[in-house]
């Protein structure tokens, strides 16, 4: 896995932000940080690594939250256990069964994506992250600087990951955020597999990128305010 921070000025609070397949830091650059350090996880292609380093900096803090977005969602669950304890805890358009017909991405339209991904990475996936021409047009801005031949090899990784464990998914997230026109990860998925583990959520009206319906990271940790 990729670190990159944000933002590290020795604040008391961390957000650990998951990124979701194929991404990296570049597109969040414009989310204001305020009084947070904001530490990016991306590139699962070697989920297994060893990130002692990484973890041995989170001493310095007194408080964490934790957001994740896609695939990033199930990433961090698998590694909850190596992580600080959080005092908020976000799940955005992601589920715990990244690849699942009632609760994630449907297994024909994963395998489909898996099989035509060079295709699909030149142009088409990233169109279909955004409900609006106009957002997918400020993407293009500040785009993902990784390679598709990167993006690939991290996809067939996490396919072998996926293929190869059983989750039992138990209460972790405190509130999920999904988008109302969400063409990666069904929007009717998330709400079945948040409803059925009896999660809170929001809807927005975006599509399976949402943040630029957001400022700032602390606007993303009080959605769940009225």
């Amino acid at each position: 896995m990729q670190y990159h921070w944000l933002n590290k000025k020795n604040n008391s609070n961390l957000i650990i932000f998951f990124c979701g397949w194929s991404f990296d830091y570049k597109p969040f650059e414009r989310l204001a940080c305020n009084d947070n350090d904001v530490l990016v996880v991306y590139d699962y292609g070697d989920i297994g690594t060893d990130n002692e380093d990484i973890i041995k900096s989170f001493s310095d803090y007194k408080s964490f939250t934790l957001i994740t977005w896609s695939m990033g969602v199930y990433i961090a669950y698998l590694l909850k256990n190596t992580l600080p304890n959080f005092d908020k805890k976000i799940a955005i358009n992601g589920t715990p069964y990244p690849v699942h017909d009632e609760w994630g991405i449907p297994v024909k339209t994963f395998d489909l994506t898996l099989k035509y991904v060079d295709t699909g990475l030149q142009g088409k996936f990233q169109k279909n992250l955004f409900k609006r021409p106009e957002d997918f047009e400020k993407y293009l801005e500040t785009p993902v600087e990784r390679t598709i031949e990167n993006q690939k090899t991290e996809l067939i990784v996490l396919d072998n990951f996926i293929r190869n464990r059983v989750i039992n998914y138990e209460r972790f997230y405190d509130y999920a955020i999904i988008s109302d026109t969400d063409k990666i990860i069904p929007t009717r998925n998330q709400k079945s597999c948040w409803e059925n583990f009896e999660t809170p959520y929001k809807v927005l009206n975006s599509g399976h990128f949402p943040f630029y319906e957001f400022n700032s990271w602390e606007e993303i940790l009080n959605a769940d305010r009225p």
